[in-house]
């Protein structure tokens, strides 16, 4: 009995640790795409201002 439950006990840790990478990586993915929503962002508000300091009526 005491086999079973230490297989048991290394399966469901192997289980987590594989969980939580899969976490890490959706946390690594939403933070990519945070960033690069972020980079767009700021060339837009690039673009537009020396849109506007270039501008001559």
């Amino acid at each position: 009995m005491a086999a079973s439950s230490y297989y048991y006990c290394s399966y469901s840790e192997g289980m987590q640790s594989r969980r939580l990478s899969s976490n890490e990586s959706g946390l690594r993915r939403r933070c990519l795409m945070m960033v690069k929503q972020q980079r767009t962002r700021f060339y837009i508000l690039r673009r537009c201002v020396s849109l506007l300091l270039c501008w001559h009526d």
